[in-house]
């Protein structure tokens, strides 16, 4: 019979052995690389291909060569050992004169939404390349502290003319009555995102991306964020409270739930 283990409360590996004082050591101070986060369940994945995929062009882009999806899926499938469910994150960077990439695999315990509406406070920040996971993200943090401080849940970024980009941990997407509306702006486009998005059309919910400003908040309806735990509605940004629709988040939930999950 086989057994499965519960996820530790942090387990580190590095290159597929425990990490050193070394190692953390160079991580500590080296912001210089970026991550993805994504939720096991049942040792499976929602969208690996994309994960790996955003890994390797990322790799590619801050380091000048690629990185191997195989050996992404076996350090992880090591670090996991016999636990199933888990919350996993890669980090990637270079040390100066080594010949690859080295990664840091981290596990936790599972984390999910919990089913309430998200409240946001804008904030006037918009992450630098921002198409890239990248590391030393103080800003997001920082304003996330800010933003709870206050009494929200989250910060949502805006940049010049109030425009909005995304959530501190989340993209954000918006609805009118009649489409799902993402806003055009820098953000990096999460895995739940590139998942969702798509997919809605055939669902009945066309998407459409274009500017989206605070000015325009009380023109919608209902909003929502998306990240590696899942989707969440959201109730306020600032002092906008949407009426929210219970029949639009069923619907971009049941999508979402019914992405296969991919084996690690």
């Amino acid at each position: 019979m086989t057994t499965t283990a519960s996820a530790p409360q942090l387990l580190i590996e590095v290159d597929g052995r425990p990490a050193t004082e070394a190692d953390l050591r160079l991580r500590a101070l080296d912001t210089y690389g970026h991550f993805t986060a994504m939720q096991i369940r049942d040792g499976r994945v929602r969208g690996l291909d994309l994960h790996l995929a955003r890994l390797d062009a990322s790799t590619r882009e801050l380091f000048g060569a690629g990185l191997d999806g195989e050996r992404v899926r076996a350090l992880l499938r090591h670090a996991l050992g016999d636990v199933r469910d888990a919350s996993g994150r890669v980090y990637v960077h270079w040390p100066d004169g080594a010949g690859e990439a080295s990664l840091m695999v981290t596990v936790r315990p599972p984390a999910a939404p919990d089913g309430r509406a998200q409240s946001l406070m804008s904030v006037p920040y918009v992450r630098p390349v921002a198409h890239i996971k990248h590391l030393g993200g103080f800003a997001q943090t920082h304003y996330g502290r800010v933003a709870r401080k206050a009494g929200f849940d989250d910060a949502l970024l805006t940049g010049e003319g109030a425009v909005v980009a995304e959530a501190a941990i989340a993209n954000i997407a918006f609805w009118d009555g009649d489409s799902v509306v993402w806003p055009d702006a820098p953000f990096l486009t999460g895995i739940t995102m590139a998942l969702v998005e798509p997919r809605l059309p055939a669902a009945g919910l066309p998407s459409v991306r274009r500017e989206v400003t605070l000015a325009d908040l009380p023109r919608y309806r209902a909003a929502l964020v998306t990240n590696s735990h899942g989707i969440a509605s959201v109730g306020r940004i600032d002092d906008t409270v949407f009426p929210g629709d219970a029949a639009l988040m069923k619907r971009v939930t049941e999508l979402y739930d019914g992405v296969e999950w991919d084996r690690v």
